[in-house]
């Protein structure tokens, strides 16, 4: 990912975001090759529709099935009886959700790791993990955009990216992930820097200064 050539594009391509973007805490999200899928969606499972706090609660209790392990193993999330999930606080969903992931990481469907995913480009990555019962493609654009810095990713869905952009761009009504696609056109190939500073818009202290 070039950030200078993303500032400099988002910037000259609108004096609006380049102001928003003058505000803000600026974009330097980077590839981590490091990332392993099945740890990271694991995680997005545990945290689905829950608070953060209780989220982390509830993941480390899971985390902690498995002592002294610094990764969590397919094999053995597979192996390990749904009731002990049940008890660390996941619902019979997250927990078909897990071990969904776990049996279509072991079958190769969900690669092993994030040179892997690498090798792949965006579309081949959100068709091939959202195969998995309970991720949908939000939850791995969020692993393209962060985890593994894809620099193009725009996830026209997303309440708090159609929210910054309509304060942005000073928009009344948020626009319909359709018109977002729309709108998003023109700033390619950096929407992710543009997604992040639709999010940063909404920052507390990033809001103030654009009312």
């Amino acid at each position: 990912m070039n950030h200078e050539a993303a500032h400099a594009h988002l910037t000259a391509a609108d004096k609006r975001l380049a102001d928003a973007i003058a505000r803000s805490r600026r974009y330097e999200i980077t590839s981590r090759l490091n990332v392993r899928p099945f740890d990271a969606l694991a995680e997005s499972i545990a945290y689905q529709q829950l608070s953060g706090k209780a989220a982390a609660t509830i993941w480390k209790r899971v985390r902690d099935i498995f002592p002294r392990r610094k990764f969590l193993d397919p094999a053995a999330v597979l192996e390990t009886p749904d009731e002990r999930f049940r008890a660390a606080g996941l619902s019979r969903s997250k927990v078909a959700a897990l071990k969904d992931l776990a049996a279509k990481t072991l079958e190769g469907v969900v690669p092993r790791n994030g040179r892997a995913l690498d090798k792949m480009s965006d579309e081949e990555i959100i068709a091939r993990l959202t195969q998995v019962r309970g991720i949908g493609r939000w939850t791995v654009e969020m692993l393209l955009l962060f985890d593994l810095g894809r620099p193009d990713v725009w996830p026209v869905a997303d309440y708090g990216v159609r929210k910054g952009f309509a304060k942005i761009f000073g928009k009344r009504k948020l626009p319909t992930p359709k018109q977002l696609e729309k709108h998003g056109a023109r700033f390619k190939p950096y929407r992710s820097a543009l997604a992040w500073y639709c999010w940063r818009a909404l920052d507390k202290a990033e809001a103030n200064r654009f009312e």
